[in-house]
C-alpha cells in the first residue's frame, strides 16, 4: 500500500512537472509571438506614415478627379510599388474611406507587368473596427487576418493629407505571413536559450522540492525512530520496575498472611511497620516538576536507581525548559543518567550515589549529572560513536549514548564536558545557550 502511494506521488509529480513546464514554454511562446507581431506592426505603421507624407499629393489629387488608369494612376502606382519592394511588404496601396464600415482600394502598388487586374474602387478586406478608426482620422493596426485569397497578413494604415491638412485618402501596407513567420522564427530561435532555461529552471525547482521533501521525511523518520527507541527503553524499565514491585508486594502479603495464621500478630505488626518505610520511599519518587516529559523521565530513572539501591538526589529549577524540544531534552538526560546508573552499580551498595541538577539561568540551561563509579581514563574518546568503557553484552550495542548526546547538544550550539576524578566521581555537564 505504501509503495503504491509513493508511485502515485511520483507519477503525479512527473505529470505536474511536465504540465507546468509545457505551460511555461507555451505562455512564453505566445507572449513572444504577440510581442513580435506588435513590433512588426509598429515598424510598418511608421513606414506607412513616412510613405503617406512623401506621396505626390498634387498628382494623387488629379487622379481622384478622374479615377481611371491614366498617367496619374501609373505614376502613383509606380511610387507605391517601389515602396512595397523596399519594405518587403505584400501590398502597399491607397484607400478611400468615406464611411465607418467599408473601405475601397484605389491604387495598389504593383509592377506594370502584373497581368492580374485590381480594379479601382474594389472593396478592401480591412476590418470594420480599423475602418472606423480611419474614418475618424486615426492610424490603425490590425491583428493577423486570415484571408482565403491572399492568405494570412497583418495590415496597417496612415492618413494621406493635402497641403491644408485635410485627409484625402489612406495609405495601407499589408505584411504577408511569410515575412511575419520568418521574423518570428528568427526571434524565437534567438530566444531558444530562454525557453530551455525556463524549462530547466522549473525542473531544478521541482527536483529540489522533491529532494527536500524526501530529505525532510527521512529526517522526521529518523527523529521519530530515535525518540521511539528512547521511550520504549524507558517504558520497558518502568514495566520491569512495576513488575518487581508487584512481585515483592505479593511476597509481603503472603508473609503477613502466614504470620497471622500462626497467631504471630506482634511480628506481623512489626513486619508491616517495615513495609511502611518502603512505601514512604516509593512516595518520595514524586517530583514537583513543571515539565511533564522531564517529570516522567526522572521519576522512571529514580525508580530504576532505587531498584539498584542507588541514592539519587534530584534538583530541578521551576522552569518549563521550553527553549529545547522535549525529545532532545529526553535524549540528553536519559543517556547521561543511564551512563551514571551503569557506573554507580559497579560500586558496593553503600557507595552508590547520583546527583542530578537541571537549572535555568538568564543566558543558558545547565544540566549536571554527578555519579560515583570508576574513573574514566580517556575523556576525549567518550563522545566517539561506538566507544564505551563498559563491556559489550551479546546483542546490545554500546557506545551510542554520549555520541547521541553530543549530536543533540551541537544542534543547539551547546557544550558538553565529562570530568572524572580520582575520588571515583564523574560529572557530566551540558550547557545549552538561550538565544535572545
Amino acid at each position: 500500500m505504501k509503495n503504491r502511494k509513493i508511485k502515485l506521488i511520483l507519477v503525479l509529480s512527473t505529470f505536474l512537472l511536465l504540465l507546468f513546464t509545457s505551460l511555461n514554454i507555451f505562455t512564453s511562446y505566445v507572449k513572444m509571438k504577440k510581442t513580435v507581431e506588435e513590433s512588426i506592426a509598429n515598424q510598418s505603421l511608421d513606414a506607412a506614415i513616412s510613405i503617406a507624407s512623401s506621396i505626390d499629393i498634387e498628382t494623387y489629387q488629379k487622379f481622384l478627379k478622374d479615377p481611371v488608369k491614366n498617367e496619374y494612376y501609373w505614376a502613383i502606382r509606380s511610387y507605391l510599388n517601389d515602396a512595397r519592394e523596399k519594405q518587403g511588404a505584400l501590398f502597399v496601396y491607397t484607400l478611400q474611406i468615406d464611411n465607418p464600415k467599408v473601405s475601397k482600394a484605389m491604387i495598389i502598388g504593383l509592377p506594370k507587368e502584373v497581368t492580374k487586374d485590381f480594379g479601382i474602387g474594389e472593396i478592401c478586406t480591412v476590418p470594420e473596427k480599423q475602418v472606423k478608426q480611419a474614418y475618424e482620422g486615426n492610424t490603425y493596426v490590425t491583428g493577423v487576418i486570415d484571408d482565403s485569397l491572399y492568405g494570412a497578413y497583418l495590415s496597417v494604415g496612415a492618413p494621406i493629407k493635402d497641403d491644408a491638412g485635410k485627409v484625402i485618402a489612406y495609405l495601407g501596407i499589408d505584411i504577408g505571413a511569410a515575412k511575419l513567420n520568418d521574423i518570428k522564427g528568427k526571434i524565437l530561435e534567438d530566444n531558444l536559450f530562454i525557453f530551455v532555461f525556463n524549462g530547466v529552471f522549473i525542473l531544478v525547482v521541482i527536483g529540489s522540492f522533491l529532494f527536500l521533501q524526501r530529505w525532510y521525511q527521512k529526517e522526521v523518520t529518523k527523529e521519530v525512530g530515535v525518540t521511539e527507541d528512547t521511550y520504549q527503553a524507558e517504558i520497558k524499565t518502568l514495566i520491569t520496575s512495576v513488575s518487581s514491585l508487584r512481585h515483592d508486594f505479593t511476597n509481603h502479603i503472603q508473609v503477613v498472611h502466614g504470620l497471622l495464621q500462626l497467631g504471630e500478630a506482634e511480628q506481623a505488626q512489626q513486619y508491616l511497620s517495615s513495609l511502611s518505610k518502603e512505601v514512604q520511599a516509593i512516595e518520595s519518587l514524586k517530583l514537583n516538576i513543571d515539565h511533564p516529559g522531564l517529570s516522567i523521565l526522572l521519576q522512571t530513572k529514580k525508580l530504576a536507581a532505587q531498584n539498584h539501591n542507588i541514592d539519587m538526589d534530584v534538583t530541578i529549577s521551576r522552569n518549563a525548559f521550553d527553549k529545547i524540544k522535549t525529545t532532545d531534552l529526553i535524549k540528553i538526560l536519559s543517556n547521561l543518567i543511564d551512563n551514571a546508573i551503569d557506573a554507580a552499580i559497579e560500586l558496593p551498595e553503600n557507595e552508590r550515589k547520583i546527583t542530578i541538577d537541571c537549572k535555568t539561568f538568564d543566558t543558558q540551561y545547565v544540566f549536571k549529572i554527578t555519579n560515583t563509579g570508576p574513573k574514566i581514563i580517556e575523556n576525549e574518546h567518550v563522545f566517539k560513536k561506538g566507544y564505551s568503557t563498559k563491556k559489550t553484552e551479546q546483542g546490545k550495542l554500546r557506545g551510542q549514548g554520549l555520541f547521541i548526546v553530543k549530536e543533540v547538544v551541537n544542534e543547539y550550539n551547546g557544550t558538553i564536558s565529562i570530568d572524572s576524578t580520582n575520588e571515583l566521581e564523574t560529572t557530566a555537564m551540558v550547557k545549552i545557550p538561550l538565544s535572545t
